[in-house]
């Protein structure tokens, strides 16, 4: 059964514990230097004294272009055409990423020769010695592309969507207006009954008896 190789192990790097494993780690690690560390021979008698040189150098070398980047424009923008300043900024871009992962992989090694034991993940399945780490960078690479072009997609949709006011669906245009209530009609007043007049009752009048006798005696 071949050894598993974990993401990002170097290619030319023998597998840890296999022959050959801290002689091709050395001879990697010396390319990832300057040359003059070549001089000391106590860096090649200790393969993991020079996996923790390489891993500080490639560190500092990563935080370097990370800060050349940041300020090329405002560093060069005065003796460079803007041409020159964007080519500067994709060779900064190149290096970086050249850099960064030559710093995964020494830390790999490092962890190699301190005697770490490597196991498949979950979502990692074996495959050929020196071919699987570069399948998961590519695959990690394909997806956050992916991811990517899905978030500038999404961006001028929900811009869109943001300068329009959303409108209601088709069904519930219409909202429903209170119907108005309805008009109270005036109660007819009931005619007031005419109240008749009372015919007083007349008094029957009678002469007094001294006008009648009176009357007898004029006549």
């Amino acid at each position: 059964m071949a050894a598993y190789l974990p993401p990002g192990w170097p290619t030319g790097v023998h597998p840890p514990g296999s022959e050959g494993f801290e002689r091709t780690a050395v001879a990697w690690l010396l390319d990832m230097v300057p040359p003059d560390y070549r001089l000391h021979g106590v860096l090649q008698r200790h393969p993991i004294a020079l996996a923790t040189l390489a891993r500080r150098h490639l560190a500092a070398c990563v935080e370097g272009a990370r800060q050349g980047y940041r300020t090329a424009r405002t560093e060069l923008g005065g003796v460079l055409p803007v041409s020159g300043v964007d080519a500067v900024l994709a060779a900064y871009r190149s290096e970086g990423h050249r850099l960064v992962t030559a710093a995964r992989a020494t830390d790999l090694v490092e962890r190699a020769l301190r005697g770490k034991e490597f196991t498949p993940r979950l979502h990692e399945a074996p495959g050929p010695l020196g071919q699987q780490g570069q399948q998961g960078q590519q695959e990690r690479r394909d997806r956050r592309e992916q991811q990517e072009r899905q978030e500038q997609q999404a961006r001028p949709e929900q811009q869109g969507r943001q300068a329009r006011p959303e409108q209601p669906a088709p069904g519930k245009q219409k909202a429903r207006q209170p119907t108005p209530a309805k008009q109270q009609q005036p109660v007819k007043q009931q005619q007031s009954v005419r109240e008749q007049p009372v015919k007083q009752q007349q008094k029957p009048a009678t002469a007094a008896p001294s006008k009648q006798r009176r009357k007898q005696a004029v006549s």
